[in-house]
């Protein structure tokens, strides 16, 4: 029975169930009056069944109360043995603990370490390595032994014997041994994941140096022989004595009868082979060279400078053109005679020189990297050094370099071929450019017109120019001369954006500030762009000083200001265009449009071309050039701007008092005085145009000044004025002789072509003013073809009869008729 219902039984009775029960009882019962007969009947049965239940319960009762006692006395009797059996499992536990402790063996500090069967497990596991140590080492042993009777074969030789394929049977044994052991142990390299042990490694390094002494055992009577010839002094081989002669040939030809014996048995294989390997009698030759230069460019001496690798450089130069007679008429013919046939000698000797360079300069370029001025002089010098080896006729065809029909690409390529150097001298140049082009800027005089005259023949000795743009053309192509050599194009591209663009970007960005600052007709120009346009007031302390901006802003001055800054951007422009046009920068211009990798390195800085015909007609500078451009035009029309607005002020004045009702023109006087100080005004400016500017920019200026004045004065003078009298028509007559006088005057012969040239943008306010003075029977016949039916032509033919000009329409030459 569960506790569930041991606590089940145990609980009261419930009453109201019990009640319950009783109403349910006595409906069912007594459902009628006539049911009430029969209650005492039923109450009768009922106390006899509630005697019987009350006797069966005191009996339970007693029974429940007998099997709890019986319950707990059970319960306790089981929890006493469960105590005895958890003390006896402890007891077992602690006897088989002893038993354990009793098995294992005692050592010196009274605890054990190991079970016996695992002391012997790991003396059988060292037993067996014991054996393979005694096996590697016996490996080794007989590969060293085979490595030292190899050797010993070759000494034993006599100088004057041959060295053949009997001579290296022990080598031959070496390798055999060193292969089979490593075919022995590719299964083991398989299970670690194909990793080459370090015994494969030992025995073909074994091999690899075994073969080495071998070839400098051979190699000691070439350079005993090369000795007594003075080598590596330059060879006088005819005075040689003939038993010298004798013995360095036949010491030459031993060593390449072991080439080509090691090349036959694949002594040492081709992927291992260093910059350092070629012709063997090559490499003993080198090797005294070598000493020497160690001694003078890797030491304490004097000669070791990091500030003149040109010495080392020169050395190996020297070394290389004086020995190249022995080379191309002794060792030249002893290389051919043992089948080199394919072999330059003096080139091959040559290739063996360049890594004695190229070690120096790994050595000594990480200490250079902190002096922009060293490593730059030293890459310099390595691109000397590669031009003047290619002028020699040094190349990789005829040596026994890995890819022969490689193009060498120079000893500068072991400083340009690694990112962090060549980056580090991209921005030494780059800082020296700046501070170059910010001297160039920040002079007195940078602004000032430069009276040098043509240093050239190019387009731009015919320009005048500022001290500071001349002295950029001069620094941009430094930068050029810098880095033309280079022989990589991604190199040339990044100089080219990185360093020579920026400069002429910031250069415009200088004309440009100093425009705006211009325009703005505030003292910013001198705050905002110090020194721009040669702006200086003269004192030591500028920030203080209240400027009046109105004399550098107005008159002649504040022109010339704007012609400074158009003959700079002019003559920049100029000079991009003819540099565009140059072999070098059409070549890069080629390269970068075609090759990917340099279309993504300029993307951000060139305009590239969409078509072949864009990249016909394109230059590298095109981008550049249209940004001067239009910077030059701004100039232009601020100068036209600036002119034009000067002298039409000063004409307010004349205009209001000639359309003043009692303005009458004094007899004997042509002009008005208050004309006088426009057209004064107008001279200087035009003289001023013609001193600073070339002749082809004056022309335009001029044409775009005189049309506006001469529309202005039209519109001003004559269209939109009241009725004007015979002698007040006469004096605008005269008035714009004058200005055509003035201008004639003023610019000196300076367009060309004579008084036409200049009268040209002036016509048709003379025909007005020719039209509005004239009278009698000329103004008669203008009257009638213009206001009668005549056609088109014959008026026009009217018009030149009468007054010989016929700029203006039909229409307002009637408009102007009516002023009279």
């Amino acid at each position: 029975m569960s506790s569930q219902q041991i606590t089940s039984l145990l609980a009261p009775p419930n009453v109201g169930d019990a009640n319950r029960d009783a109403v349910l009882f006595l409906s069912s019962k007594f459902r009628v009056l006539e049911d009430l007969d029969g209650l005492e009947a039923l109450l009768g049965k009922a106390e006899s069944r509630s005697n019987e239940l009350a006797s069966r319960f005191n009996s339970s009762q007693a029974a429940k109360e007998t099997l709890i006692k019986e319950s707990r006395a059970s319960a306790q009797s089981h929890l006493e043995t469960s105590q005895e059996l958890s003390l006896q499992r402890h007891l077992l536990a602690d006897e088989l603990d002893e038993l354990y402790q009793a098995l294992l063996p005692s050592f010196d500090n009274g605890q054990g370490s190991s079970s016996l069967l695992k002391d012997i497990e790991v003396l059988h596991r060292n037993l067996t390595e014991l054996e393979d140590i005694k096996g590697y080492v016996q490996v080794v042993e007989h590969a060293l032994q085979l490595s030292e009777s190899a050797i010993q074969e070759i000494r034993s030789l006599s100088p004057s014997s041959s060295i053949t394929i009997a001579a290296v049977t022990r080598f031959q044994a070496l390798q055999a041994f060193a292969s089979k052991v490593s075919s022995t142990c590719s299964s083991a390299e398989d299970a670690a994941g194909k990793q080459t042990l370090n015994l494969v490694l030992f025995l073909n390094k074994l091999v690899e140096r075994t073969w080495n002494d071998i070839k400098r055992v051979v190699s000691e009577a070439l350079l005993t022989s090369a000795e007594q010839l003075r080598w590596p002094m330059p060879v006088d081989y005819v005075a040689a004595r003939q038993e010298e002669r004798t013995a360095f040939e036949r010491a030459f030809i031993s060593l390449l009868e072991l080439q080509k014996l090691g090349e036959t048995i694949d002594a040492i294989p081709v992927e291992t082979r260093s910059e350092k390997s070629g012709l063997y009698p090559l490499e003993v030759l080198v090797q005294a060279v070598a000493l020497r230069f160690k001694y003078h460019f890797e030491g304490t001496r004097q000669t070791n400078r990091p500030d003149k690798p040109e010495w080392y450089f020169t050395h190996v130069l020297n070394i290389a053109h004086d020995h190249r007679a022995f080379m191309d008429a002794i060792i030249q013919r002893l290389i051919s005679s043992t089948g080199y046939n394919d072999i330059d000698a003096w080139r091959e000797f040559t290739r063996l020189l360049l890594p004695l360079l190229s070690q120096k300069l790994n050595r000594s370029i990480p200490t250079l990297l902190n002096h922009p001025s060293l490593l730059a002089h030293t890459i310099y010098q390595a691109l000397a050094f590669d031009s003047a080896l290619r002028e020699q006729g040094f190349e990789l065809t005829g040596t026994c370099a890995r890819d022969t029909h490689q193009i060498w690409p120079g000893l500068s390529e072991v400083i340009l071929g690694r990112e962090d150097w060549f980056n580090a001298w991209l921005e030494g140049e780059k800082a020296f450019a700046e501070g170059q082009y910010h001297d160039i800027i920040s002079s007195s005089d940078a602004w000032k017109v430069s009276d040098d005259g043509p240093d050239d023949d190019s387009s731009t000795s015919e320009l005048k120019s500022t001290n500071s743009a001349r002295r950029i053309k001069e620094l941009t192509e430094q930068v050029t001369d810098r880095y033309s050599p280079l022989p990589d194009f991604v190199h040339k591209t990044r100089f080219l954006i990185f360093l020579q663009f920026p400069i002429l970007e910031n250069y415009r960005d200088r004309i440009s500030a100093s425009l705006d600052a211009f325009e703005t007709l505030s003292s910013a120009l001198v705050r905002a762009v110090p020194g721009a346009l040669g702006v200086s007031l003269g004192v030591k302390d500028e920030t203080n000083v209240n400027v009046d901006t109105r004399h550098l802003t107005t008159g002649v001055e504040g022109v010339q200001r704007l012609c400074k800054a158009l003959v700079s951007c002019r003559y920049v422009e100029a000079a991009m265009e003819d540099w565009g046009e140059e072999m070098f920068f059409v070549e890069l211009w080629n390269e970068i449009n075609q090759r990917s990798s340099l279309r993504t390195l300029a993307q951000t800085r060139l305009a590239l071309p969409a078509s072949d015909s864009e990249l016909t007609h394109g230059t590298v500078f095109r981008e550049q050039v249209q940004r001067y451009q239009l910077l030059g035009r701004r100039a232009e029309d601020i100068i036209v701007q600036q002119v034009c607005a000067e002298i039409e002020a000063g004409l307010k004045v004349h205009f209001s008092a000639i359309s003043s009702p009692e303005y009458t023109p004094e007899d004997g006087i042509a002009v008005s005085q208050t004309l006088l100080a426009p057209i004064a005004l107008l001279s200087a400016h035009l003289s001023s145009l013609k001193e600073t500017l070339p002749q082809h920019v004056v022309t335009v200026l001029y044409r775009r000044i005189s049309s506006r004045l001469s529309e202005h004065i039209l519109q001003r003078q004559i269209l939109y004025r009241g009725a004007v009298t015979l002698e007040q028509g006469k004096a605008i007559l005269a008035e714009c002789e004058m200005w055509v006088e003035t201008c004639h005057i003023g610019l000196g012969g300076a367009l060309g072509g004579g008084r036409n040239r200049v009268e040209a943008p002036w016509l048709k306010l003379l025909q007005a003013g020719r039209l509005i003075a004239s009278e009698g029977q000329s103004r008669d016949r203008i009257s009638e073809a213009t206001f009668g039916a005549s056609s088109q032509d014959d008026w026009e033919t009217a018009i030149l009869d009468a007054i010989g000009i016929c700029e203006i329409g039909r229409d307002e030459v009637g408009r102007i008729l009516r002023r009279r």
